[in-house]
């Protein structure tokens, strides 16, 4: 198969996708409009092994770093609740915290393994089309519900019960240490707009489990969008911004950058969000009125900063998480709903595994939940980047050897700085927020589920697609697959 493909973005479902296209014969130019990508850091997200071994990452220098244990949360008495990837080896530390936990988690994690593994079965493909009449489909959604009527009736009633439940509510039926239930909570509520007691949020939670060992709430993370920017078989422009999509017959025939540039193509791949896709690189006029006021309410709400602190010491932990109860979250949320920055964000910090630089210092990496994109009173600026600094470094300090002195340097990006810095809209992670009214077949909207467009070869395959951020390069598979379909069947 032979052909020019332009893919817009290089974060990992875009380059995933740029790949595939490559070992299908297809000439892959990917732009970017970053000078240059971010400092190499280890991002969060399941690589499913079709990925690994398709494009054999292993061989090209794919590092998967799963901590252990994956989690640990302070507790009153002054120990930590930490969480092995070994059940059992979770008990002594988990019995501290609750012997009724302690008791009942094997069984819990048990029952939220099976019901992750439904979703990995769904997340390996397409999103299932409830509408289509074509026999492969109606044969695969055959497979795939035969699949989960063998998991038993206790799954299927677990599974029909647990997906639209708040996070909070899953938590309490279970569990009563607030530790534990805080700890799982931040979870079910990473990225999203979302307080714990919220709908749906005990679906987001297992999203946070596919691929993982029972037990394990948060995806391992990796340098998989270094090792896909090196691999050879594609092109890689930086600096490279993208003004328009050209359209021609309603049908796209290329991009033009910022620079005038024209570069010609038969197929489009935009891995960037479906709003800016859509609503601003084409004209609208292509598109049904209908699908653009779908698009435009697209929920996209960042609520996330990152801090990155270097200490002159170990920080002694992997994985830390300071979100002491639901109480606490839906607290900060209640904050953050209102454009205020929380006196108590949830934070969860993870020891960055590599050797210290050369002024030995060690690196740790802070997920602060509950910033908002806007400010009710004010704007994000460098006085209140370093006052959520040194929040966050006040919030750690009592877990760090050597307290707040330990830190000798840190730098804020704000969800307003990640919007600039990575293009993420509103400083979303995932493009669009991982809902049940936006996953599967309704993601990002039901018209562009299966990574098509109105528009003849320009196609969506970026985190907004299903099966959504935290599978990392799922979306760019699937929907290159779906490309590859189409040139074959001449609809291309």
């Amino acid at each position: 198969m032979s052909g020019a493909t332009v893919v817009i973005g290089a974060d990992a479902d875009a380059l995933v996708a740029a790949h595939y296209l490559a070992r299908a014969g297809r000439r892959a130019l990917v732009v970017d409009e970053r000078e240059a990508p971010d400092a190499p850091a280890l991002e969060p997200g399941w690589i499913p092994p079709r990925v690994v071994r398709d494009l054999a990452l292993e061989r090209h220098g794919l590092v998967v770093h799963a901590p252990d244990p994956w989690a640990a949360a302070p507790l009153p008495d002054g120990g930590r609740l930490e969480l092995a990837r070994d059940l059992a080896r979770s008990a002594a530390s988990t019995a501290r915290a609750s012997r009724r936990a302690a008791h009942r988690r094997p069984q819990f994690c048990g029952r939220m393994a099976r019901l992750a593994r439904v979703l990995e079965l769904l997340y390996a493909g397409p999103p299932p089309d409830p509408l289509a009449r074509a026999p492969g489909e109606l044969a695969r959604m055959a497979g795939l519900a035969w699949r989960v009527r063998r998991l038993g009736r206790r799954a299927i009633e677990d599974l029909l019960r647990v997906l639209p439940m708040p996070a909070a509510d899953l938590l309490d039926d279970w569990f009563e240490s607030d530790e534990l239930k805080g700890l799982l909570g931040l979870g079910g509520v990473m990225h999203l707009a979302q307080g714990p007691r919220s709908g749906g949020t005990a679906f987001a939670l297992l999203h946070g489990h596919v691929g993982s060992p029972p037990g394990v709430f948060r995806p391992p993370r990796s340098n998989l969008v270094e090792v896909l920017a090196r691999l050879p078989g594609i092109e890689v422009r930086r600096g490279a911004r993208v003004a328009r999509i050209t359209v021609r017959a309603r049908r796209a025939a290329g991009i033009v950058l910022a620079t005038g540039e024209e570069i010609a193509a038969d197929c489009v791949v935009s891995g960037i969000d479906p709003r800016r896709t859509l609503l601003e690189l084409v004209d609208p006029a292509w598109l049904d009125p209908e699908l653009v006021r779908a698009v435009r309410n697209v929920r996209a709400r960042g609520v996330v900063a990152r801090a990155t602190l270097l200490l002159d010491r170990e920080p002694g932990f992997s994985a830390l998480t300071l979100a002491p109860s639901l109480d606490d979250l839906e607290r900060a949320h209640d904050d953050a709903k209102y454009g205020r920055v929380p006196q108590r964000p949830a934070l969860e910090a993870h020891a960055v595994d590599e050797a210290a630089d050369a002024a030995g210092r060690r690196r740790v990496d802070v997920h602060v939940q509950y910033a908002p994109h806007a400010l009710a009173e004010g704007a994000w600026d460098s006085a209140r980047r370093a006052a959520l600094g040194d929040q966050v470094v006040a919030l750690l300090a009592a877990h760090l050897p050597g307290g707040a002195a330990a830190v000798v340097e840190r730098s804020v990006r704000t969800p307003l700085d990640l919007e600039a810095a990575r293009g993420w809209p509103q400083g979303q992670m995932h493009h669009a927020e991982l809902a049940l009214d936006q996953a599967l077949w309704m993601r990002p909207v039901p018209a562009l589920a299966q990574y098509r467009t109105p528009i003849r070869a320009l196609y969506l395959g970026g985190p907004a697609t299903h099966p959504g951020g935290g599978i990392a390069g799922a979306a760019g598979a699937n929907a290159a697959r779906e490309i590859i379909r189409d040139a074959r069947r001449g609809r291309l």
